[in-house]
Formats: C-alpha cells, structure tokens, sequence
C-alpha cells in the first residue's frame, strides 16, 4: 500500500522532517493541496515526532480537531486532523503493531483526550504520557485485550451472554469538609440518550464534574468495513438522527473525493436546502428546551410548535420529516419542484412572522434573563483550548464556520453570515441559535432563487483500491469531519466520522462550575452534546 500518494486521490507532498526549526506556517504554502471541497494539506512524520509536533502546532495556534487510526498488515496508520485559517492539514505516522505506541498529544491539546482514549480501547494503541488512560469506550463489552477495530475481531464480537456492570469506573474523587457526590444517570428521566454525570458539590455550588459516555457505542467504525457507498451514505445518517443531513453529506463528499465524482449544481443547492432546514428544526427545538429547563413553558410550547409545522414540510416536500436519505452518493434522491419551492418560501414567510412575534415576549422577560445571563459561563480561551466548534465556539468568540472559512459548494456561491457572541453564557448560546436560524432562511431562500436547472445525480464510478476522502461540512452543531478510505471492489475498508459533540462534550465539565446543580439541565441543554454522535 502505498500511503504517500493515495489521500485524496492525488499525489501529495510530504515531509518528514526531524521536527524543523522554523514555524508550521512556513511550510503551508507548498504543501496545501487546493481542490472546490477543501483546502487539505497532508504530513508524514515519524512517529517520534507526533508529540513535537503538536508543540508546535498549539504555538502556531493550528486548531486540532479529529484523529483515528487503521490496522494495514503489521502496522498501524495514526492521523490527527489540524485547521488554521479554513486550511487543513492531516498529519500521519506509521506504527508497528509489535508494540503499538506513540507520544500523547493530550498532553498539548485537550481536545485530543478522549480521542486517543477512544484509539487505545478500539486497536491497542499505547499513547505514551497520556493524562488519563482509562478505558473510554470498552465499558464491559469486550475483554481488555481485545480490540474491536482490528481485523482479527468478528464484527458480531464474542459477547458474554450477560455484560457485567460497569462498576468499577474510577471516577476522580472529591475531599474535604462538606463535599459530596451526586451520581446522574446514564438512565435520565426524559427521554435522552444515556449518559453518566459525577458531581462532587458544597451545598448546591457544583465544584467538579466529571463525564462518562459511551453507552450507545454502535459499532459504527466497525459495520461500516465492507459496505457499498450507498449503504455507507445510509449508515452516516444514521450517527446521530438530529443531523441525519449533515453526516450523510460528509461522508458521501468523502467518497464523492475518493472516486473523483462531480455532484450536479443542482443537487449540491439541493443539499444546502435540507442542511439548513435540518439547523433550523434542530435550534428551534434547542431554545424550546432552553426555555423549558428553567420553566419558561410557554416558549418551550412556542418553538415547539414551530418545529413540527417545518418538520411536516419536510414530509412533503422531500419525503421525510428528518431529511433521511435526501443525500446519496453522486447527488440527491429528491428534486424540488416548482410548486415545493413556494411552499418552501412560505415557510420562510411564516417562521420570520412567528419569531417576530414571541422573540419579544422572551427578550423582555426579566425572570428568564436572571437564569440565562452569566449562568453556564465557558470563556474564550477554554473554548479554544478544547477545540469548540458551532454554536458552543462561537457564543464564546471562535470566529470559524466551515461554511465561509473552508467553503465548499453551494456556499461558494453566496454570503454566509456567522452569528458570533462572546459572553460566552448560556444566554449567548441561546441568541446565536437564533441568529443562525435567521441566516439559515436567508440561505435556503437564495438557494431556491439560484437553483440551477439540471440533473439531481450522477452515475457513481468505481475508486480505486486504496483511495481516500476527506468530508467537511457544517452541521447545527458545527464542524463535521468524515474520512473514508475504499478496498476493493468499490467496498468501504476504513470509515470515521466526527461528530461535533466529540469535542464539544468535555466543554461542559467546565462551563458548570461555581453553577448550583439545579442549573446544570440548562448548562446541559444549552450545549445539548450529541451521545449517540460521540459514542460510535
């Protein structure tokens, strides 16, 4: 296999530097690879060098983002996922799988803790120095010597016939004179996914909380090996069913890369419809919810209310009340038609006029103010230490939306207006939820005022062995990150995707402290992690 001229199905260039002197910046310019999708740069390095590297890249204020791994014969292929300034650059090693180890790079970014933590429970892979090696994903599913994602494992597993509970989770403990702790979960009492929340409080002040996740883990990485691209593409809009759109999206640009296929116009405007009505039914809900956790029921009723009348034109227009399955390889399954785009217009007309209407009574509202403002405070600078993207970045000043900064079509065709705040509170989430829906209307009516005449799809062609794509697009809650890698016979061998809530969820272990514990559903809320998106 040859590794240094497949990504992206064009020769790349390469460095292998023994960690150079001079600034990252200076070697971007001959290294990126400019392409209508995305800017992306790719680096090999040797594996020494992995933690080096990211010393350099934190002073050079790259922005880390995803990495995972794949088993190639005896080996190991490690990448981790960089951004500046809407350039990416991919960084990779090989390691063997003798001994598979290699330097942490959470030591340097926190964004790569659990990631790396997700990579030793998946293959065995050791990351020397790393600040926290508990097992993340494994829980009691599988023996801690096996590893799912290596070919040697079954897809179906050699389960036990009872998983035991996963008891024995050494969560960080709290100490001294009043302090206690307060188990949440992974059962709630709604209807959300599962997930555990430890506190350690004084009184009702929360002082530490600490996560546990992974209790919808799918198998995702594992079930993809082997698929065709449209069942890949069915699979991906099934990571996390709030952003069915937008997963699919990625991974079908991903593959659309990998086999050098042309989307038509018109289906690339296509998806930029359905991706903004996703955002929008997906922030509608959200500020519903805000509203509703601190008892503000009647705009939780309001919003809700909005939501399911934008849902039904969904089913009408395209067939779905989530969009699931609009977005296939090489195109769209649904055209609009003249008729459905008035309709769509005259949504736009309705929800302006509603939100004109109840924005107001919540702007004016004084008691809703006091449990909103300041409450859930995640400032700039631990925003962008953990990576933060959508509307958790940007309500604490991370300027950075795929959409304008790494643009691809049919963005590339108007102006997209971020919502930014940096207050940084619960209220600033709320408000950029809003901004963005705004945006988004405005959006989808260019969309429908530019729609090109033309075929929705195109016929697919067969990759190569070994060709590689890379997926980047804006979902509701920001950047989405898919990387696909074909075999033989037009057959996935390496999918991974990255959902938001991977680098959004440890935000909240911050933004709750010195809140009281009855404002954490709201904290929570307001950042509203995907755990079906994370726990893959």
């Amino acid at each position: 296999m040859n590794w240094t001229t497949t990504f992206l199905t064009q020769p790349v260039s390469w460095v292998n530097p023994e960690m150079p002197d001079k600034p990252i910046g200076d070697y971007i310019g001959g290294l990126v690879q400019h392409s209508p999708l995305n800017n992306v740069a790719v680096w090999q390095i040797e594996d020494k060098h992995w933690q080096q590297f990211a010393i350099t890249a934190v002073a050079e204020n790259l922005r880390w983002i995803a990495s995972w791994a794949e088993q190639a014969d005896k080996q190991f292929i490690v990448n981790a996922c960089f951004e500046k300034q809407g350039i990416y650059i991919v960084l990779r090693t090989v390691i063997n799988a003798t001994k598979p180890e290699l330097p942490s790079q959470a030591t340097v970014y926190p964004a790569a803790n659990r990631s790396e933590r997700h990579t030793q429970d998946m293959f065995g892979i050791h990351f020397i120095g790393h600040p926290d090696n508990r097992r993340w994903t494994r829980h009691q599913a599988w023996d801690k010597h096996q590893y799912p994602l290596r070919k040697d494992f079954p897809v179906q597993g050699e389960p036990p016939s009872i998983t035991p509970p996963d008891t024995n989770y050494d969560f960080v403990k709290g100490y001294g004179a009043g302090v206690y702790e307060i188990p949440v979960g992974p059962v709630h009492a709604g209807i959300i996914e599962p997930g555990h929340f430890r506190f350690q409080a004084v009184g009702e002040l929360i002082l530490n909380l600490e996560e546990r996740l992974g209790y919808v883990h799918k198998g995702i990485e594992k079930i993809a090996e082997g698929r065709t691209p449209d069942s890949l593409a069915r699979l991906a809009g099934r990571i996390s069913g709030d952003t069915t759109v937008s997963h699919c999206w990625a991974a079908c640009m991903a593959m659309e890369q990998a086999a050098g296929v042309s989307v038509p116009n018109r289906a690339l405007f296509i998806r930029g419809i359905v991706a903004e009505r996703e955002r929008i039914a997906n922030h509608l809900g959200d500020m519903g919810a805000i509203c509703n956790d601190v008892a503000f029921t009647f705009a939780q009723m309001q919003f809700t209310r909005l939501r399911e009348l934008w849902l039904r034109t969904n089913a009408t227009v395209f067939g779905h009340r989530l969009l699931m399955d609009v977005i296939v390889p090489a195109g769209v399954s649904r055209d609009v038609s003249e008729l459905s785009c008035e309709l769509l217009k005259q949504d736009i007309v309705m929800l302006k006029k509603e939100l004109s209407e109840i924005m107001p009574s919540i702007d004016l509202n004084s008691s809703l103010e006091d449990r909103l403002y300041t409450a859930g405070y995640l400032s700039p600078e631990i925003a962008a230490a953990f990576g933060t993207v959508g509307y958790v970045g940007r309500a604490s000043g991370q300027d950075f939306d795929v959409r304008r900064d790494a643009v691809y079509p049919p963005y590339n065709q108007v102006t997209v207006k971020v919502a930014l705040e940096d207050q940084g509170d619960i209220a600033s989430r709320f408000w950029v939820r809003y901004k963005e829906i705004n945006a988004s209307l405005k959006l989808i009516e260019q969309f429908i005022n530019l729609l090109p005449k033309g075929d929705i799809s195109m016929p697919w062609i067969t990759p190569s062995t070994d060709s590689e794509g890379l997926g980047i697009v804006d979902g509701f809650r920001g950047e989405i990150i898919s990387y696909v890698r074909f075999g033989d016979d037009n057959k996935i061998a390496r999918f991974y995707p990255r959902d938001p809530s991977i680098v959004n969820w440890p935000a909240l272990e911050k933004l709750v402290l010195g809140n009281i514990v009855p404002d954490f559903p709201v904290c929570n809320k307001s950042l509203n992690g995907s755990y079906s998106g994370n726990d893959l």
